[in-house]
């Protein structure tokens, strides 16, 4: 055990959950089943953001802000869509002291306040495309929460678009899932499989639904972003047409896409470690760290401002420096390691004397001495290096976890040791998809977009399938 964390090997959950609580990212809440985020935790939140607002904004996306409450009527006009959340809602009964006239539902996605507004904002086929993101905090009432995977409340973004056809909105519906890949992939150096949900798993109130699916070090599969074809479904719920170039009144075409803060435990439980915490440093509030090292106040003095006239034109988000003097070095060097900090760089009076600093990764825990000359150039190549060896780490993980079974006796007895499975199986029947998660507590996570053509049978009814699926259990 170091540093209080329980090792990987013993206790993966409790593994995760010392991670949060140790470095810092979240605290639970007096509210059950809501969590506070801390300072490390929401700055990597504040990162995921900067990066994917300016991927949207380049796809020509905007933002905009939605009511939270939503009045229970809108939930009703969908009627797929309120089965599917009914169970999760929080509802506001009373306000200013009376029962309300009508119930309001805590956001728990915003379908239907967004497509309500949205009928006042459409009449013709030039109101069209609508392309608005919003950034805001959800509500679904969870009844086992685990800190940043599932909670009460969360935060997220969720995309909502309009569109004069089936094939915009479809356009627009693969575009942004292939967003996300870019985004886990290029970022969170996090690779994923990218396929199509089943129609038992798609969203509620979608015509279907497209994912990324990640494997956490244990095995296990994470969805980390959905985005939805709606068809015309709340176009119809809430009577959204427009006047098309024919001059005929036609219902618009929708599609909504969204991630949330769960992609930081994904992040966790993709590159951390036994220590700590591990940060690409694409996704690092701070990516570099200073520790000084100094036994006097003249040593102090001299290494602390060599350092400040060093980072004097550095960009001040690119690095901190720890001058703290309640602190030894041996505490400050745990301490960054175990908050996942990509570099740090020990510099010490001997290093000053010479011209050199002593850089240390975070990933391998490798030292290696540089010259002050030209440092900034070289840690930046040194960030790029960590992020690029995550990500072939963790793909490498990805391809030697997947497996090619046909047997259902062979799945039921390997899937609970973890990693994605390509196997035939009649997702048109959910019958079947029922039994399976009921005898493996695994589920059907996506059909591959790349899966190779190939027919076989069911591996559990025997019925002529096209195509294998990802099955795994899941988080």
């Amino acid at each position: 055990m170091t540093k209080g964390i329980t090792k990987r090997s013993e206790d993966y959950s409790q593994w995760y959950i010392d991670i949060v609580l140790k470095a810092e990212m979240a605290d639970y809440s007096p509210v059950k089943g809501c969590m506070v985020i801390r300072p490390t935790g929401y700055g990597i939140w504040e990162r995921i953001q900067q990066r994917l607002d300016r991927m949207f904004k380049e796809t020509g996306h905007v933002n905009a802000y939605f009511p939270m409450f939503i009045p229970e009527s809108f939930l009703k006009k969908e009627a797929e869509h309120v089965e599917g959340f009914a169970p999760e809602c929080a509802m506001v009964t009373h306000g200013g002291g009376k029962k309300l006239e009508e119930n309001l539902a805590i956001r728990p996605t915003s379908e239907t306040i967004i497509w309500s507004t949205y009928k006042n904002w459409i009449n013709s086929y030039r109101d069209l495309p609508i392309l608005i993101n919003q950034w805001a905090n959800v509500c679904r009432w969870e009844m086992r929460t685990r800190l940043f995977l599932r909670t009460t409340e969360f935060l997220w973004q969720e995309g909502h678009t309009a569109h004069a056809t089936h094939e915009e909105a479809e356009e627009e519906t693969m575009k942004m899932v292939n967003v996300y890949r870019r985004f886990a992939e290029e970022y969170m150096a996090m690779p994923v499989v990218v396929g199509r949900k089943t129609e038992s798993e798609k969203f509620a109130g979608a015509d279907h639904t497209y994912c990324i699916e990640a494997m956490m070090q244990d095995g296990k599969a994470l969805q980390a972003g959905t985005s939805h074809h709606l068809g015309q479904n709340f176009a119809k719920a809430f009577d959204v047409k427009f006047q098309d170039k024919d001059k005929e009144l036609k219902y618009v075409h929708a599609s909504s896409w969204g991630v949330s803060t769960r992609l930081i435990g994904a992040l966790i439980m993709t590159h951390s470690d036994d220590s700590g915490l591990v940060i690409p440093p694409r996704l690092a509030p701070v990516p570099v760290v200073f520790v000084p090292i100094w036994r006097s106040d003249e040593e102090m003095d001299l290494v602390l401002g060599w350092i400040r006239e060093l980072t004097r034109d550095w960009d001040p988000l690119f690095y901190k420096i720890d001058d703290r003097d309640q602190h030894k070095p041996g505490f400050k060097f745990a301490e960054w390691e175990l908050k996942g900090v990509p570099v740090r760089v020990e510099v010490g009076p001997r290093d000053v004397a010479n011209n050199t600093v002593v850089v240390v990764r975070r990933d391998t825990g490798e030292k290696t001495p540089m010259s002050m000359d030209g440092l900034r150039e070289n840690l930046e190549r040194l960030l790029e290096d960590i992020q690029s060896s995550l990500f072939e780490r963790a793909k490498r993980r990805l391809e030697e976890g997947t497996h090619t079974v046909d047997s259902y006796d062979e799945y039921k007895e390997r899937v609970g040791g973890g990693g994605f499975y390509r196997v035939f199986l009649d997702v048109t029947n959910p019958e079947v998809e029922k039994r399976l998660q009921d005898e493996t507590r695994s589920t059907v996570r996506c059909i591959p977009f790349d899966a190779p053509e190939e027919e076989g049978p069911c591996m559990i009814t025997g019925a002529p399938c096209r195509n294998r699926v990802i099955a795994a259990q899941s988080y």
